[in-house]
C-alpha cells in the first residue's frame, strides 16, 4: 500500500508537466492554432497548403453577413425570398423552398447549426443579388484579409475544382469574424433549437458545443473529397483560441484533433491584460498651449504569455522629462515595459499621448513672456 502512493503522486506530476507543440500527434494533414486577442499561431501543421474546406466556407458568408448588419445595410428582422437556386442546394440544409420568405436572423442561425447551403445561398444572393456576384465580394474580402491561400468559387463550400483554402486562411478569417462580431456567438454555442414554428429541428453539427466546456463556435465541414474539417473556437480564464483541422480522416478524429489544439493551448499559454500598476504621470511640454500632456497606455495591452512567465510580472514607465509642442493625440511618448519574475524583460507597451495640444502661437508667446515680466517687476 505504501508504494501506491509515490505512483499515483509521480502520475499526477506527468499530468502537471505542459505538451510541447513538437510533441503533438494529430490525425490532420494541415491544422493550425491561433489566440485571437493577439492573432498569434501557437502551433501550425502544413498550415499553407491549400485544401478544400468544404462548409468552413460558410465562415467568410456569415463575415460578410455580419458586417453588412453592422454597418446597417441589412438587419437581423429583414425578409429574404428564396430563390430557385438556392432551394436547388444539395448536402446541409433546411429545404428552403422557392418563394419561401424567410427572417435573415433565421438564416444565420441555420448557416450556424445546422451548416444549411440553402441559407447561405439565399443570404448571398439577398446582399450582393447573385451568388456569383456575393462570391467576388468573398474572393475582395479573403484578398484584404492577406488569404494568399484561398480562391472561393461559391458561398457553400460545395465541391468545385479551384475552390480552395488553408488552414492559416481559415484562422485569420475566423479571428476577424469572432473578434469584431461577437453577437455572432448566441448563434454559434446553440445546440438544439428550431425553425419554421418549431417545425424544422436543428442540431448543431459541431459536436464540441456540447461536449467541449468553453466551445464558442465555429463551423464544421466534411465532404468526401475534404475530408473532415473543423474551425473550433472556445474560451476559457478570458482567452479564446482558433483550432483549425482539415482532411481528417472521421468525424470523431476531427474533434478529437481540436480537443488536442485547444488543451494545448490552454495549458500552455495564459492572456494577461497589462494595466498600469500607478496612475501615469503628465509629460511637460515646450512652448504648448498646455503646461503637460497626459500620458495614456494603447489599447492593444494584451499579452499572450507561456504560463511559467505569467505571474509575478513587473512594470517600468519609461517617460522623457519634456517634449515640444506640438503633440498630436496617439503619438509615442514612452513606454511601459513588463518584466517577468525573473526581471527578464517580455514586453514594451507604448505610451501615447492622450490628447492633442498646440504650439504657442507667437502673439501667445509674447503675451506668456509679458506676462511673466510684469510678475517678476
Amino acid at each position: 500500500m505504501k508504494r501506491i502512493f509515490p505512483m499515483i503522486l509521480l502520475f499526477a506530476l506527468l499530468l502537471c508537466v505542459p505538451v510541447r507543440a513538437d510533441e503533438l500527434t494529430l490525425d490532420a494533414p494541415s491544422a493550425l492554432l491561433m489566440e485571437k486577442q493577439t492573432g498569434t499561431v501557437l502551433y501550425a501543421k502544413d498550415e499553407h497548403t491549400p485544401r478544400e474546406g468544404a462548409s468552413i466556407t460558410k465562415v467568410m458568408t456569415l463575415l460578410l453577413t455580419m458586417e453588412a448588419i453592422d454597418s446597417g445595410a441589412l438587419s437581423y428582422d429583414d425578409t429574404v425570398t428564396g430563390s430557385a437556386h438556392a432551394a436547388s442546394m444539395g448536402g446541409s440544409q433546411i429545404w428552403l423552398k422557392e418563394g419561401e420568405q424567410m427572417r435573415v436572423e433565421d438564416l444565420i442561425k441555420a448557416v450556424c447549426v445546422v451548416s444549411g447551403n440553402d441559407a447561405a445561398v439565399a443570404l448571398g444572393e439577398h446582399l450582393a443579388g447573385s451568388e456569383e456576384a456575393f462570391v467576388a465580394r468573398m474572393n475582395e474580402r479573403a484578398k484584404e484579409l492577406g488569404m494568399h491561400d484561398t480562391h472561393f468559387l461559391n458561398c457553400t463550400g460545395l465541391p468545385a475544382e479551384g475552390h480552395v483554402t488553408s488552414a492559416y486562411d481559415i484562422a485569420l478569417m475566423s479571428r476577424e469574424l469572432i473578434l469584431n462580431h461577437p453577437d455572432l456567438r448566441r448563434f454559434t454555442t446553440i445546440w438544439m433549437d428550431s425553425l419554421r414554428n418549431g417545425e424544422s429541428l436543428l442540431v448543431n453539427t459541431n459536436k464540441l458545443v456540447r461536449f467541449y466546456p468553453g466551445t464558442t463556435g465555429l463551423k464544421t465541414g466534411s465532404t468526401s473529397s475534404a475530408g473532415y474539417c473543423i474551425s473550433a473556437t472556445a474560451e476559457k480564464d478570458g482567452m479564446e483560441l482558433i483550432a483549425v483541422v482539415l482532411g481528417g480522416s472521421t468525424s470523431d478524429k476531427r474533434f478529437a484533433d481540436a480537443k488536442t489544439l485547444l488543451n494545448y493551448g490552454f495549458a500552455s499559454y495564459s492572456l494577461v491584460t497589462v494595466v498600469p500598476e500607478s496612475p501615469l504621470p503628465a509629460v511637460p511640454l515646450t512652448l504648448g498651449t498646455q503646461k503637460a500632456v497626459q500620458s495614456v497606455l494603447t489599447d492593444k495591452n494584451a499579452l499572450l504569455l507561456e504560463k511559467s512567465r505569467a505571474n509575478g510580472l513587473t512594470q517600468a514607465v519609461s517617460l522623457p522629462d519634456a517634449v515640444d509642442a506640438p503633440v498630436e493625440a496617439g503619438e509615442p511618448l514612452g513606454t511601459l515595459d513588463v518584466f517577468d519574475a525573473s526581471g527578464t524583460a517580455v514586453a514594451s507597451l507604448p505610451l501615447l499621448a492622450g490628447e492633442s495640444v498646440a504650439r504657442l502661437s507667437w502673439f501667445a508667446l509674447f503675451r506668456r513672456l509679458l506676462a511673466i515680466a510684469v510678475c517678476a517687476a
